[in-house]
């Protein structure tokens, strides 16, 4: 029975690894499309432009906020409970609390695309008649879901950090993706700070973090079992 228990195991280790892959992949795609592929409209550009632009890019869009944050968050949620049965017998208490805030990150970020995929319908469909009121609205929606999910990364952030101070404990991970683990956390929670630096090293480094950690867990699936 126990060894049927491990292969079960060590199977949902890998796939929370072939997660993680995918969700720095997601984020390398994020990148390109929204900074490379997308044009929008300069900072003096009419209401109407930016109406039009969203209008014109609907379906891009919304299927970018799908897959950025809603796929994100649903493959998010089988890392952390896979990265939880590896830590928690090292310490009980730490990973439970690890994760907590990694669950809650999958709910804010889930909804953060959630929010903003209904919002631009709803955008686009009033701006036919209210355009002035439409973008008003849809700057509402904005900071909603940034505050939510994109704008900051305390709780993922948080996550992170107590995944390292584990790993560190435990010796789980090798020192320097534990080091990565470390700077990834302590960047994720200062974004509180209103600095797209923090943003933009939370985002680099955790690409490569869940590269990392996504070929650890495949390579390595064992999990300790202690009675």
């Amino acid at each position: 029975m126990k060894r049927f228990k491990n292969m079960g195991l060590k199977k949902f280790q890998k796939l929370g690894g072939v997660c993680a892959i995918l969700e720095a992949l997601i984020y390398i795609a994020a990148f390109l499309v929204y900074g490379g592929v997308l044009v929008y409209p300069n900072a003096n550009a009419s209401i109407v432009a930016e109406l039009n632009f969203l209008s014109d890019n609907y379906i891009t869009l919304a299927i970018l906020n799908f897959v950025s944050y809603v796929l994100f968050g649903i493959l998010l949620a089988v890392l952390v409970l896979a990265i939880h049965q590896r830590l928690k017998n090292y310490s009980p208490s730490f990973s439970k609390l690890a994760f907590v805030f990694g669950i809650i990150w999958v709910g804010l970020v889930i909804a953060s695309g959630m929010i903003t995929n209904i919002g631009l319908k709803y955008v686009i469909e009033t701006g036919i008649r209210e355009p002035e009121n439409a973008m008003q609205i849809w700057s509402s929606i904005s900071i909603i879901s940034e505050g939510l999910g994109g704008g900051n990364e305390i709780v993922g952030g948080i996550w992170v950090l107590l995944i390292s101070i584990i790993a560190l404990k435990g010796q789980l991970f090798s020192k320097p993706l534990i080091f990565l683990s470390i700077i990834v956390g302590i960047a994720g929670i200062l974004t509180i700070y209103p600095l797209d630096f923090f943003t933009e090293i939370f985002g680099i480094s955790q690409i490569i973090w869940f590269l990392w950690i996504g070929i650890f867990m495949m390579r390595n699936p064992s999990v300790v079992m202690r009675e």
